[in-house]
């Protein structure tokens, strides 16, 4: 079974030449919006995704502006407010050394180098300089571990494994 990746929210239309305004949620919109790239809209009301092939891509504001063969004017357009674009996993694209995409890091054990069990990722925050992991803790206490280099020693996706050196002060 196919597993699916939001890149955005269709939230409303923008004039009259079919352009929908998304409130993307990739990492990645310049590569998932160019003009040809195949996106997946999931209706909450329809069982089937619907594929559209972008057309145009333009940034307005703080939203992406989209156009989609085949969907020339805001009543084709009209009927997708409220639609989830998404991605098939097959269409993710490799990372550098070193990143992760969320899906990867949730749900991965966090151990200290000497071996503790300290909990498992079950969110990740973007506050600013680096990523923060939410780690439920034994004792049902989220345990915030920023992602950088001297807390995060190995990360390991495909085994679930997380080791972290943890400062003095981040696990009390």
């Amino acid at each position: 079974m196919e597993k699916w990746f939001n890149v955005g929210k269709i939230v409303n239309t923008h004039g009259i030449k079919g352009e929908v305004r998304v409130v993307s949620k990739t990492d990645f919109a310049d590569e998932r919006y160019t003009p040809g790239n195949v996106l997946y809209l999931f209706m909450p009301d329809k069982d089937e995704p619907i594929e559209l092939t972008v057309e145009t891509h333009r940034t307005h504001k703080s939203f992406n502006l989209l156009t989609f063969k085949g969907y020339g004017n805001v009543n084709d357009v009209e009927k997708m407010k409220g639609g989830i674009l998404k991605v098939p996993e097959s269409q993710l694209g490799e990372l550098e050394e070193n990143e992760f995409y969320f899906h990867e890091i949730i749900g991965c054990l966090v151990c200290t180098t000497k071996g503790e069990e300290i909990g498992k990722i079950r969110e990740i925050l973007t506050p600013g300089a680096n990523d923060v992991w939410v780690v439920k803790g034994k004792g049902g206490k989220d345990i915030l571990i920023p992602y950088i280099e001297q807390i995060v020693k190995k990360v390991d996706v495909k085994e679930k494994i997380i080791l972290i050196e943890p400062m003095e002060g981040l696990l009390s």
